[in-house]
């Protein structure tokens, strides 16, 4: 037995099942808008200068979707060039088309054929002429690398002319770039038809607009003319008439002159009627419909005009009062004095009246004819008494709704502009004079008083001044801060490496990839609201405290932020700059340095900002200032308060001495100096030497190949290697005296054009002379050219050498620090003790380059500075530079990381073990250790010739008189006690006298002579 089952409903039935493809196909729409959007963001975003497949920097991306933008806007470039933007028009077009809902479908064939569509546009887009910034950047034309490629071709195989044919490869690509680009982007015969027929109804329009427009201007122009012929004709005939009749004057009457404002008519005037167009020819075709149609559109757009039947003036409830009235007529007359001022020719009184004329005075009728009116006429032109018929046609107005209803412009425009705004073709004539009509005696019109002229001259156009308050000038100058220029270095080691080539050199100075990349630091940015702000905050500070002045600048930095203050005359600034203090407790900063600006007449007042930016060293590094520069041993220092790379010479500083308390950053400062001299030189061109007492920071250089010795740490053995570096500096001085030079940089030149040559040095010396001519005997000297490196010893800690040696000590510095400069060894000392005893009056002299970071007092920023001001520093890295005794800089050292340092070390190691001098530590032999305490004045382990002499002649006093005490020796000698002593010890030790007994004699122990 058979069960019929029963069919299962869908789950979605037709028409969810339509409505969510639709929803997907606009989802999709939606999508390619998107991506459509990001292409022409991209492209429209793409500059030469990002970071890109061939090219990479460290300046910040400037497209708009960042590095990748950029990748990917370099590719669409280089291969399509200006063809590119083909891509975002089929992607919106799509897009639109799955959105609408036209045409979606048949998307398939056209997303095959835009390939070619694209190298179409771009063939297109080559036979252009580019402009001068895409050359300057690109070495293809505007249709990329295929345009570029696919335009040689067919120049190559077509035999025509090149300007000729380019020119018609341009026509026909034009032609094929809207045929095909029409199929690419879905439009269908009948969709291109209707595109048509709409351009070409457009242009009909505009043009159809554009004749109408010029015709309606012709015509009142014309109308302009004929109105303003008219008026001179007028003008002409009434002067004419004026001659011929007698002129008729009002009564005398006073200086004010009231005038009744009565209405003409009853109080249910006739309408007027509405005046007929004529009529207008229908015509037939396409531009006549089109210009009907733009009429039409016009007569929809203005109101229809509306016939407003004069109402009595008993009827309206609100009538202005009459000193409301007066003061409009008043304003209205002084405007028309001052603008049109009356003819001298046409004046009522032809010279026989003095009176000056009012501007509206009453021409009555004679008493006896009732039914009279006042006439009112203008006083600027004269004219004579016409009678009138009445006219029902023409609409009343009272004279003082005239003067109320005229238009404001009037008085400043010409007649026959006037004529023009009116069209008076259809419109009946009004009388120049109306006809009398009865007063009503229920309305009474109000009562204007009219004051007269009581100058016929015309008035001067009188200029009020209204003072206006200046606005303040801007004080905020933000820094303009382009992008770093890479050097040299950083742009090949950011090209890619395609076929990993290895270097032949023996040594390969650190990459920059090494150190932190600076596209990672914050840039901060503050307003001109805020600075502006801060400086206005600041004056009130400064008047609070009798500091008379104004901000006349602000220029804001990475760190800080400087407000020039332009002082009062007579005001000091050791003033100012004993406020500090007060200045930073009152404006809420951390410290306040004031100090002023060397050449110019402002006082210089640092902020701190409230969030501080990084200073990378990489940055610093990367720049041209330190890669493309020419100093021999760059030292980067970091930036300055306007955020500018500062970059410093130590060859030319010579010597360099730095302060700074615990925690100011001078450790991490040396690391960077250091760090700058392993990045710009080899181990052949500089040879370091490290001393370092506290044993914990320049330890981790140990091992490098620019060492001449292990990293020194015992205060003993650093006094015998700064021994040897006065004795090598002797060494260079004879080499470079034997060359000729006067520094290493031309002892160096000669040494390179030697070894070019394949040459060696020789020197011709005299020996001596001939024993039987007597002539001089010369001998030629011949030894090896060898470069000599630059030499640079780091001292970490001075005071813990000023303890345990500081006599020593400072001898070798002051010899290092007084000579060593030509020969290429320079000094960089570095002390947290500031104090008068660690850095002597000596020490000082020798080092005018000092950089100063926070300190604890005001003494010691001026045992270091000689001034004021480090005690204001902010600390990490905040420090002041003075560059040989001169002016002295604010600076934000470069921060760099103890990772950093460790991860340079290690590929310095890469290249092999250093290459150490023995007597750097171990000390030269006993002569030579003679000779350079010699130099140095320091006769602690034997006597020089003078010494000797001076021995044997107390040895000879001792001797004859029997007598030896150091009192006698230093009468006797007229030395000093010191060396009286030191004499008569050492006689002790040689057995000359004996020891001193208990009451302090000594036995002469040799026998007399």
């Amino acid at each position: 037995m058979a069960f019929q089952t029963r069919s299962r409903d869908p789950l979605l039935d037709s028409n969810m099942q339509a409505a969510i493809e639709k929803r997907g196909k606009e989802l999709i729409g939606l999508l390619l808008i998107g991506v459509g959007l990001l292409v022409a963001a991209m492209i429209g975003s793409y500059t030469p200068d990002d970071s890109n497949w061939m090219v990479s920097t460290d300046a910040p991306v400037q497209n708009w979707l960042g590095q990748t933008g950029a990748s990917i806007a370099f590719l669409l470039i280089t291969f399509l060039g200006k063809g590119a933007w083909a891509i975002s028009v089929f992607l919106f077009a799509w897009g639109a088309r799955f959105l609408l809902h036209r045409g979606e479908d048949r998307v398939l064939w056209p997303a095959l054929m835009l390939v070619f569509w694209l190298i179409i546009v771009a063939l297109h887009f080559e036979t252009l002429v580019p402009g001068d910034e895409w050359k300057a950047f690109h070495s293809f034309g505007l249709g990329g690398m295929i345009g570029n490629t696919a335009l040689g071709g067919l120049l190559a195989l077509l035999p025509f002319g090149l300007a000729f044919l380019v020119k018609f490869l341009s026509f026909l690509t034009a032609i094929a770039v809207l045929a095909l680009g029409a199929f690419v982007l879905g439009f269908t015969r009948s969709e291109v038809t209707r595109i048509g027929r709409f351009l070409l109804i457009g242009l009909v329009l505009a043009y159809g607009a554009l004749a109408n427009l010029l015709g309606r201007g012709a015509n009142g122009g014309l109308q302009a003319a004929r109105s303003w012929q008219n008026r001179r004709a007028e003008q002409r005939t009434l002067a004419l008439d004026a001659e011929d009749e007698p002129l008729v004057y009002s009564d005398p009457m006073d200086e004010t002159e009231f005038v009744r404002n009565e209405p003409q008519f009853g109080l249910h005037a006739p309408a007027p009627q509405p005046v007929a167009a004529p009529p207008v020819e229908e015509r037939t075709g396409l531009f006549s419909r089109a210009t009907n149609l733009i009429r039409r559109g016009e007569a929809t757009d203005m109101p229809a005009p509306e016939l407003v039947d004069p109402e009595p003036v008993a009827d309206v409830p609100n009538v202005p009062g009459d000193e409301r009235i007066a003061e409009k007529i008043a304003n209205a007359v002084r405007i028309r004095r001052s603008k049109t001022p009356p003819p001298s020719d046409l004046s009522l009184t032809k010279g026989r009246g003095k009176r000056p004329e009012p501007l509206i005075f009453n021409q009555s009728a004679p008493q006896a004819s009732p039914a009279s009116e006042p006439q009112l006429t203008a006083g600027v032109s004269s004219v004579p008494e016409i009678p009138a018929a009445p006219t029902p046609e023409a609409i009343p107005q009272a004279p003082v709704a005239s003067a109320l209803n005229t238009p404001k412009a009037a008085p400043d425009m010409p007649d026959a502009f006037l004529a023009d705004q009116v069209p008076t073709e259809n419109l009946p004539e009004e009388p120049a004079m109306t006809s009398p009509a009865p007063a009503m005696p229920s309305a009474e019109a109000p009562r204007v008083q009219i004051t007269p002229r009581s100058d016929p001259q015309p008035a001067a156009n009188v200029s009020m001044e209204i003072p206006v308050a200046e606005p303040r000038k801007a004080v905020v100058e933000q820094p303009q801060r382009k992008p770093v220029q890479p050097s040299a270095r950083a742009q090949a080691e950011a090209q890619p490496n395609l076929f990993n080539e290895e270097s032949d050199s023996d040594f390969e100075l650190p990459p920059l990839s090494l150190l932190t990349n600076p596209s990672g630091v914050e840039r901060l940015h503050l307003s001109d609201e805020a600075l502006e702000e801060n400086a206005r905050m600041l004056e009130t500070v400064l008047d609070d405290y009798g500091v008379k002045g104004e901000i006349v600048s602000v220029r804001p930095g990475p760190v800080v932020t400087m407000y020039e203050l332009e002082p009062a005359p007579g005001l000091k600034a050791s003033r100012v700059i004993g406020l500090s203090d007060d200045i930073a407790r009152s404006m809420s900063a951390l410290s306040a340095r004031v100090s002023t600006v060397p050449g110019r007449t402002v006082i210089g007042i640092e902020l701190p900002n409230e969030n501080r930016e990084k200073v990378v060293l990489r940055e610093i590094l990367a720049s041209r200032d330190f890669g493309d520069g020419n100093q021999n041993l760059p030292l980067a220092l970091g930036k300055d308060i306007g955020g500018d790379s500062m970059v410093a010479n130590l060859a030319k500083m010579p010597h360099l001495l730095i302060a700074g308390t615990t925690g100011s950053g001078k450790s991490v400062a040396i690391n960077t100096m250091i760090l700058s001299l392993l990045y710009k030189l080899t181990p052949d061109e500089c040879r370091l030497i490290m001393i370092d007492p506290k044993m914990l920071e320049l330890s981790v250089y140990d091992g490098i190949p620019h060492l001449l010795s292990p990293v020194v740490t015992d205060p003993k053995k650093a006094v015998v290697a700064l021994k040897w570096v006065v004795g090598e500096m002797e060494d260079r001085y004879r080499k470079m005296s034997k060359m000729g030079v006067r520094n290493i940089a031309g002892y160096n030149g000669r040494v390179k054009e030697a070894l070019a040559k394949g040459e060696m040095f020789s020197r011709t010396v005299q020996t001596g002379f001939d024993e039987d001519t007597g002539e001089p005997i010369f001998e030629t000297e011949e030894f090896e050219p060898k470069s000599l490196p630059y030499i640079v010893v780091i001292v970490d800690e001075m005071a813990d050498l000023m303890m345990v040696a500081g006599k020593e000590i400072e001898a070798c510095i002051q010899r290092l620090a007084q000579m060593a400069r030509a020969s290429g060894i320079h000094l960089i000392m570095a002390t947290q003790r500031p104090s008068v005893d660690v850095i002597t009056g000596t020490i000082k002299a020798n080092f005018p380059t000092r950089i100063s970071f926070q300190v604890t007092s005001k003494i010691d920023s001026r045992t270091i500075l000689g001034e004021m001001g480090a005690e204001q520093l902010l600390g990490m890295g905040d420090m002041l530079y003075m560059a040989g005794g001169a002016r002295i800089t604010r600076c934000h050292g470069p921060f760099v990381s103890d990772e950093e340092v460790e991860e340079v070390v290690n590929h310095l190691k890469q290249f092999g073990p250093p290459d150490y001098v023995g007597g750097v530590v171990e000390g030269p032999d006993d002569a030579k250790a003679d000779n350079i305490d010699a130099v140095l004045g320091l006769n602690t382990g034997g006597n020089t010739n003078g010494e000797d002499a001076l021995y044997d002649q107390a040895v000879g006093i001792v001797i004859k008189d029997r007598k030896c005490s150091t009192s006698y020796i230093q009468r006797k000698l007229g030395i000093g006690y010191n060396k009286a002593a030191r004499l008569v010890e050492q006689m002790e030790e040689e057995g000359l006298v004996s020891a001193a007994n208990h009451v302090g004699k000594r036995e002469i122990l040799v026998p007399e002579q």
